[in-house]
Formats: structure tokens, C-alpha cells, sequence
């Protein structure tokens, strides 16, 4: 069995050391989405919701979110990110959401990438729950990280 590198020998939690591992250009990919009724797709779409433009303040919701895991998730290393992008896309029964998370650094950035895309459709909820009483929100996983070495002049 793989041993989990966020527990001591004890089995105590623990934020692992990654002070020896290499700086490289890290990214993640991750996406979620949220079911809604065709009338609440038509009301955004509409940009008809009383809280206002639902795609575009989700999108901002994720970006802000993103900076923000490492005070969200407790052994998550702060990380100097260099570009966060979240893209929402109206689909046939509701909404896509795309995050994606950038760094050069000793750790990975998919938690960033993943919280950015549930906090946005955490977003797109909170706007929408006066007018749609069944949304579902599901569906939310990592599509692809990547870590490259970094050229050396």
C-alpha cells in the first residue's frame, strides 16, 4: 500500500517538506458544473438575476478563492501564483466551470484549481438560489497537472 506523504510515521498530520524539491512550472486543470432549470439558464443568459452578472462574478469568485487555499485547506503550502483563469460555459442543463491554476514552485497547484472551481459554483448557487430551488453542483475533478523543468541560461 502507498504510504501518504501528509502523515508522519505516528499517522499524525503533517504539512510535508518540500524545501529540497526542485522550483518548476506547475499547472492544473479542473472542472465542475452545476445543473440548473432551463428558466434560471434563461435569466442568466438574460443577465436577468437580482444579484447581477452571475458568469462573470463566479469567475472572479474562483480567482479570488484560489489565492486563497492554503488559508482554506490546512496543509496546503502557500504558493506565489502566476496565473489563475476561471471560464464558465453554459452547457445544455446548466454550467461548466474551468478552473486553471499556474506556478513556478516546489509544490503542486491542483488544490488551487480545484478550490477555484468549487468556489465558483459555490457562486453561481448563492446567486441563483432565490430563483432555483433544485441546482446540483457535482461532478468537480482534476483534469490534468503538469509540472516542467525550468531552462537554465
Amino acid at each position: 500500500m502507498k504510504k501518504f506523504s501528509h502523515t508522519d510515521e505516528k499517522g499524525k498530520a503533517r504539512m510535508v517538506d518540500v524545501g529540497s524539491k526542485p522550483m518548476q512550472q506547475r499547472t492544473a486543470t479542473a472542472e465542475g458544473y452545476i445543473r440548473l432549470s432551463s428558466e434560471t439558464l434563461q435569466l442568466i443568459t438574460d443577465n436577468q438575476i437580482k444579484k447581477g452578472d452571475v458568469l462573470t462574478v463566479a469567475e472572479i469568485a474562483g480567482i479570488q478563492a484560489a489565492k486563497k487555499t492554503s488559508e482554506l485547506i490546512p496543509l496546503c503550502h502557500p504558493i506565489a501564483l502566476t496565473k489563475v483563469k476561471v471560464d464558465t460555459e453554459i452547457v445544455e442543463d446548466g454550467i461548466k466551470v474551468t478552473g486553471e491554476a499556474r506556478c513556478i514552485g516546489q509544490t503542486g497547484v491542483e488544490m488551487e484549481a480545484l478550490t477555484a472551481v468549487h468556489i465558483a459554483l459555490l457562486c453561481i448557487y448563492d446567486m441563483c438560489k432565490a430563483v432555483d430551488k433544485e441546482m446540483l453542483i457535482g461532478d468537480i475533478r482534476l483534469l490534468e497537472k503538469t509540472k516542467t523543468e525550468l531552462k537554465r541560461f
